[in-house]
């Protein structure tokens, strides 16, 4: 892993030569059984160059727990390893959903990283990892809690947990996806 980063770290400092990208990488344990795969990092994820640490990591953290799933044993990455910021009209830089270059640019690498952790499931967290994955053009809203096989692997499409902070009518639906992984991971163990 320590090469993959490494690798990306040169490869993004030419790609972006005149910009100062703060990369956040995945963490969890090589190997782990399930992969969590969010959009790209906050304001908060920056700062700490950790992933999924803001709001929607407290939230994500909260559903784990409710589902008997412990953070600690899963590996959590972006699909886009740096944060998409724009400036607001009152001046301030906030985030921005990353752009489809942005995401395809990631894309290979995403996928390299997913290899080297070699998960039994990889659960993308939004439409933006949803696509990174699969290369499809799919939408979390219609596929959302169903387990597919993408690139000779298991894949449970989630909505991102920031989607409960700006609707909190999904919070009954994202714990019973929470729960259908958990009890799939519990009838896979041997």
């Amino acid at each position: 892993m320590d090469k993959f980063r490494r690798e990306l770290e040169s490869f993004v400092r030419e790609v972006y030569e005149s910009e100062r990208k703060v990369l956040v990488f995945g963490e969890g344990p090589l190997h782990a059984r399930v992969m969590l795969v969010g959009e790209a990092p906050g304001e908060r994820e920056a700062l700490e160059g950790r992933p999924f640490v803001g709001r929607a990591g407290k939230n994500l953290d909260a559903f784990l727990q409710g589902a008997g799933l412990k953070r600690d044993e899963l590996y959590v990455t972006n699909a886009v390893k740096f944060r998409p910021v724009r400036i607001s009209q009152a001046g301030r830089t906030v985030n921005r959903p990353p752009t489809q270059e942005e995401v395809r640019i990631f894309a290979p690498w995403l996928l390299r990283e997913i290899a080297l952790v070699a998960p039994e499931c990889v659960v993308t967290l939004g439409n933006v990892p949803l696509r990174a994955v699969t290369g499809e053009r799919l939408s979390i809203g219609d596929i959302h809690g169903g387990f597919l096989s993408a690139g000779g692997r298991t894949l449970y499409p989630m909505y991102h947990p920031a989607s409960m902070l700006y609707n909190p009518s999904l919070r009954n639906v994202y714990a019973a996806d929470l729960a259908r992984l958990a009890l799939w991971l519990a009838e896979q163990k041997i």
